[in-house]
């Protein structure tokens, strides 16, 4: 990851630049006070070539990230999808990972950034599995965090903004350091909101239930989860979860363009179901990859080709 960080191209305020000439001043008012905003996008490898998978979605999210922060976007939002195929193209990606990046500029600091530029930066890697090169088949262990979610009075959770990932960071760095492989987040009322980077979702008698959006990130992995969930016919519902929900669940899974869908197996050292990933984890993961990888007929809208 870190040669290609350094060899690869990245794409930035309009033109290509190889990484090592893609940099930016120390005086950059994001890297000061942290206003600014990304997104997570993957492409797959499949039988009829390299595709983007949620390519308009993500960038829609990005662009609606920036107005929730008061940024406006230099580039429309078809500028940067293309921006981002491109990106895929020249770095010889096949299963990649691209990070579109908003951010302001040097002109001055100070807390209020009015006058600023607003950049944008789109890097693209290989990145293998986000929890480890297991997580998918054999499940990780997870905790509740003593750290909460963020409340959408204190912060706009409908945004992926760079800031509010310090809340991420304390609180995936807590578990790890209890051995566990992911941190679950309660919100201020001390209901179930998501993990540190993931939506979460819980089965229970054969129900597929999810967390209220409330102050959860509104995922578009998790949006892809409803879709195939009604395409397998099981049941959604959101609810108010309390930790104990977790606990009583027959299966648990995160999902996310990072994670993927991962099965949780055990949460504050108590097993989930058999303590193995479950048959509706199971059966969401293969329609998901059959999905991202073009070897399903349903759902070719997701899919960006990269020529």
């Amino acid at each position: 990851m870190a040669s290609q960080m350094k060899d690869g191209w990245i794409w930035m305020d309009g033109e290509f630049r190889r990484g090592e000439a893609a940099t930016v001043h120390v005086g950059t008012h994001t890297l000061h006070y942290g206003l600014g905003c990304f997104e997570g996008i993957r492409s797959y490898a499949g039988p009829d070539g390299v595709h983007v998978f949620q390519l308009d979605a993500h960038i829609e999210r990005l662009a609606e990230s920036a107005r929730l922060l008061g940024l406006e976007l230099p580039y429309s939002q078809d500028t940067l999808a293309a921006a981002c195929i491109e990106t895929v193209r020249r770095n010889g990606l096949t299963d990649g990972y691209l990070r579109p990046l908003v951010f302001l500029g040097d002109e001055r600091l100070g807390i209020d950034p009015e006058g600023l530029s607003v950049h944008v930066a789109i890097m693209a890697w290989s990145w293998g599995r986000y929890l480890g090169p297991e997580a998918l088949d054999k499940g990780v262990r997870a905790r509740i965090s003593s750290w909460q979610r963020h409340h959408p009075n204190v912060m706009p959770t409908r945004a992926k903004s760079i800031a509010s990932y310090t809340n991420s960071i304390l609180a995936s760095r807590e578990a790890r350091a209890e051995g566990y492989d992911e941190a679950i987040l309660l919100d201020t009322e001390g209901f179930v909101a998501e993990g540190p980077g993931e939506n979460i979702f819980v089965v229970r008698k054969g129900r597929l239930i999810e967390p209220d959006l409330v102050v959860a990130l509104d995922g578009i992995t998790r949006r892809t989860v409803h879709a195939l969930a009604r395409t397998l016919g099981l049941e959604l519902e959101s609810a108010r979860l309390t930790r104990d929900a977790l606990y009583l669940a027959d299966e648990v899974f995160f999902s996310g363009t990072a994670a993927e869908i991962t099965p949780v197996v055990e949460i504050d050292r108590k097993r989930v179901g058999d303590g193995r990933p479950g048959p509706v984890t199971r059966a969401l993961q293969e329609a998901f990859f059959a999905a991202v990888r073009g070897q399903s007929s349903a759902h070719r809208e997701w899919l960006s080709a990269v020529a």
